[in-house]
């Protein structure tokens, strides 16, 4: 009989719990989506507060519900959806360092705010790199992911950890930093090169008026209810979508694409969506209403520069 290997003991995988890290790089050209942690803001800080190397793989739960056991003496963050944490019954803080032992419970409940929890543990969970230098789980695909098949966490997984040669700091994230998930969401908006495609009329509505976030969304992509928007021309031959284009079918509602979205499609794009806005996105709920403003791609680079510097020096 082997011994069980050290990390956390999955009892309840929740409604959707997937092993995300910074996701793939230099695959489209294979047909595969970049993947990786939805909210990244969220993700980051998780393994910032433990001491991690920025790209480290976290748990990313989504509508909660998860229960783990530990086996080993390690530290955890949670980060994201406003989430209760336990640990053997007890509420801990979220956005902190926690330590764990041998035999703890920990529980995620249901969000009160958000959608999406980040559990990151102390030297990140040990999974192989799989296309792109990544084990970003990818359902649609069926790669990635703790068993290398896409699937999300099923009840007895164990998650593995390294064994802990020294504690991080306990530490905590300045309240600045926590975003408020109950707070209205405006999404920045990179205006792209089919802009002309949009009438003055489109455009003024699209950033005018608000947009309820349908429940036909997911990791690939979010559809939109609200203002249709009036498209000139004809359909384009495909071509390849970036993270967070913004591409409208003939029906004039919007759709955003993504981390795990397809790689190429042939419907006009008004523009993207900035990557530190689909940190906010990640966290809305079906029925969220979302409102969008124009930004200049310069101001869009500035922002991530300004991410990147801090979470991957």
């Amino acid at each position: 009989m082997t011994d069980q290997p050290q990390g956390l003991i999955v009892r309840k995988p929740g409604f959707l719990s997937l092993l995300q890290d910074a996701g793939r790089t230099r695959v489209m050209h294979l047909g595969l989506a970049c993947g990786g942690a939805m909210d990244r803001h969220a993700w980051a800080w998780g393994n910032q507060l433990l001491g991690n190397r920025y790209g480290a793989t976290a748990l990313e739960v989504t509508f909660g519900g998860c229960e783990l056991t530990c086996n080993l003496n390690t530290q955890i963050a949670v980060t994201g959806a406003a989430v209760t944490c336990t640990v053997n019954g007890e509420a801990r803080p979220l956005w902190a360092t926690l330590n764990l032992c041998p035999g703890d419970d920990i529980a995620l409940s249901a969000p009160q705010s958000g959608l999406r929890a980040y559990l990151a543990v102390r030297g990140g969970f040990q999974t192989e790199a799989g296309l792109g230098g990544s084990c970003a789980t990818f359902t649609r695909e069926g790669t990635g992911g703790l068993h290398h098949n896409g699937k999300p966490l099923q009840t007895g997984d164990v998650l593995p950890c390294p064994p802990m040669t020294h504690e991080a700091p306990n530490r905590k994230v300045p309240n600045h930093w926590i975003p408020d998930y109950n707070a209205e969401t405006a999404l920045d908006v990179i205006l792209g090169a089919q802009v002309d495609r949009f009438p003055a009329c489109a455009l003024e509505s699209f950033f005018s008026e608000s947009y309820e976030l349908s429940p036909q969304s997911d990791r690939m992509g979010v559809r939109l209810n609200g203002p249709a928007l009036e498209i000139n021309g004809e359909r384009l031959i495909s071509e390849g979508i970036s993270l967070g284009a913004i591409q409208v079918p003939a029906d004039g509602q919007p759709i955003i694409l993504l981390n795990d979205r397809q790689t190429i499609g042939g419907y006009p794009k008004l523009g993207a969506v900035t990557p530190r806005s689909l940190d906010a996105l990640a966290q809305c709920v079906p029925g969220s209403k979302l409102r969008f403003r124009p930004t200049s791609l310069h101001e869009a680079q500035r922002q991530e520069q300004t991410f990147l510097r801090f979470f991957n020096q």
